[in-house]
């Protein structure tokens, strides 16, 4: 075709398609959804409410457990020695039952008793630390002021006493409910230990062969960590309930045995801080007989403590707790704060727990060595030399043996 000189124009645009009108999702599907958030939020707050009405119960449960878990190995050495699970149960728990009476009924007079002598020798005291202090630095302790705090005190304990006088009923609603807590805790842990393998069995029966193995080994670990810690606790306490008697029948402190004893038991079964209550009774029976007494009584605290964490605890407890002593003391602030005395015994044997259940299922990687990870060996102890050095005399260095300690100070548990 001949070329006309002229262009053809582009055709013209469409007209843009008008905009979907927005649409509202269909009414259906908003109330399902609703219905679905209330249901969410009702069967929420049914859970808190089921879960704050048997609060107490799960942690009676949980209490129980770990006390089963504590007498199982004394029951299991009955039990292969031709004693039935339920007698052997039972003969142990009411030990520990009477035991506690017989501590609970010589403690709390001792210490009525030595508050009220100390209340009396409180000012002959003043005088002659008043004597001491004027010599030595040149000032005087105020023996007015003294009395007139204990005045203070007398009635404040009057008081107090005029008040649980008065309120007999809530003293004894208390009372009966603590008695009805052990009661149902001491129910609990005599069924766990007594038939722990049917409980076991009745467990794993829910569970596929896989996680039948799991719980198996977290049962087996509960057992070994919280009733080798039990023992091995009973032990450091027999010794130091022994030291303290020998050095408080030296000093002609009066109460020695039960001093002993609740020393003891409270400075070894109360994680931490159990030495320095502990101590407080004895020093406080001691320091009414003669603050010469005290001091030495409190130089050989001391010097035990420390005998204690460096030389026996490392030996005794190297083979069932490995917790850092930072790591112990921040479990058992978290216990005592969860549930108060009873969290803060059952903080150190939990966290052991979670500790060698951590290390088996859990992997661990290699650490990149810099200035910041990089940790000095250990010294070597002469005892572990000598025992290296005859290994390989007799050929080669082997495996060491099971029974070796550790002896890393630091790492026995608290």
């Amino acid at each position: 075709m001949a070329d006309t000189g002229t262009t053809s124009s582009p055709p013209p645009a469409e007209p843009a398609a008008p905009a979907a009108p927005l649409r509202l999702p269909p009414w259906p599907w908003i109330w399902r959804v609703l219905g679905a958030a209330a249901v969410v939020v009702f069967a929420s707050l049914a859970f808190y409410a089921f879960f704050k009405a048997v609060r107490n119960l799960l942690i009676w449960v949980f209490i129980s457990l770990f006390a089963s878990f504590a007498l199982e190995p004394a029951v299991d050495w009955l039990a292969k020695r031709g004693w039935k699970r339920g007698l052997a149960t039972g003969v142990i728990l009411f030990g520990v039952v009477i035991l506690g009476i017989v501590m609970v009924s010589l403690m709390i007079p001792l210490l009525v008793q030595q508050v009220q002598a100390l209340v009396k020798a409180a000012p002959d005291i003043l005088e002659k630390l008043s004597g001491y202090t004027r010599r030595w630095f040149g000032f005087d302790v105020s023996i007015d002021a003294l009395k007139q705090q204990l005045t203070d005190a007398n009635s404040a304990v009057a008081g107090f006493a005029n008040d649980i006088a008065g309120n007999l009923f809530g003293v004894a609603s208390a009372l009966i409910a603590t008695v009805f807590k052990l009661l149902t805790i001491g129910l609990f842990t005599f069924y766990l230990t007594a038939d722990g393998p049917k409980v076991r069995r009745a467990v794993c029966s829910y569970l596929p062969p896989k996680q039948q193995e799991t719980v198996l080994k977290s049962w087996e670990v509960g057992i070994e960590k919280t009733g080798a810690y039990l023992y091995s606790r009973l032990l450091l306490a027999i010794m130091s309930g022994i030291a303290t008697f020998i050095v408080l029948s030296v000093l002609g402190v009066p109460f020695a045995a039960p001093l002993a004893v609740w020393m003891g038991l409270v400075s070894q079964f109360l994680p931490t801080i159990g030495t320095y209550i502990a101590m407080a009774l004895p020093l406080l029976v001691a320091v009414v007989q003669g603050p010469v007494d005290a001091l030495i009584l409190l130089v050989f605290f001391t010097l035990y403590q420390q005998v204690e964490n460096y030389v026996l605890s490392p030996r005794i407890t190297a083979r069932t707790m490995q917790l850092h002593p930072a790591l112990a003391f921040g479990c058992v602030i978290a216990g005592a704060g969860i549930t108060g005395i009873v969290g803060a015994f059952l903080a150190l044997p939990f966290a052991a727990i979670v500790q060698a259940l951590g290390s088996t299922y859990i992997q661990r990687h290699g650490v990149a060595e810099t200035e910041l990870t990089r940790v000095a060996p250990p010294t070597e102890s002469k005892e572990r030399r000598e025992r290296r050095r005859q290994r390989d005399q007799d050929g080669g260095p082997g495996d060491r043996p099971r029974d070796e300690p550790d002896d890393a100070p630091g790492t026995g548990g608290s």
